[in-house]
């Protein structure tokens, strides 16, 4: 009995463990993305075809606040990344979506559309403004996380 404890008192000192930390959960976002197509002035966007190691963790549609469109999502690389989009002012969204990344000379052509890369402290993003939306790939992930997120992305 005494060698079990020892083992096990062992096991609890020398194997690395954190009660505190809580795994992010999925969230399905079908409901909402399905009754922000209906409400909003433009094309609504999601990912469709990523691997299943990312995770969407958040979703909101306020109409109320320029049709605004929020997709969040946890990367395989554990970095946070964003869809947004919305119908406000262009420069005023961007600075809000971006955490007030400076828009940079670089771009991007994804799927046909020019994508303008922003660099910051917070999040790194990549933008492109459509006539009667912008929209916003952001957040903590590489520009490579961030390219394959906008190349995913579908309105319909």
């Amino acid at each position: 009995m005494a060698v079990i404890v020892l083992v096990a008192g062992a096991m609890y000192i020398f194997i690395p463990h954190d009660d505190s930390k809580s795994p992010v959960k999925r969230v399905d976002y079908r409901v909402e993305l399905l009754s922000a197509r209906r409400a909003a002035a433009y094309p609504v966007a999601a990912p469709e075809g990523l691997a299943k190691a990312w995770k969407p963790t958040s979703v909101r549609f306020d109409g109320s606040k320029g049709d605004s469109w929020h997709l969040g999502y946890l990367a395989p690389s554990g970095e946070y990344v964003a869809v947004k989009q919305s119908t406000a002012k262009p420069s005023e969204f961007i600075d809000e979506a971006t955490q007030r990344a400076e828009r940079t000379k670089a771009t991007e052509e994804i799927g046909g559309k020019t994508w303008h890369r922003y660099k910051g402290a917070t999040y790194d993003a990549l933008v492109r403004e459509d006539k009667g939306a912008t929209t916003v790939v952001a957040g903590t992930a590489s520009f490579g996380q961030l390219t394959e997120m906008a190349r995913a992305l579908k309105t319909s």
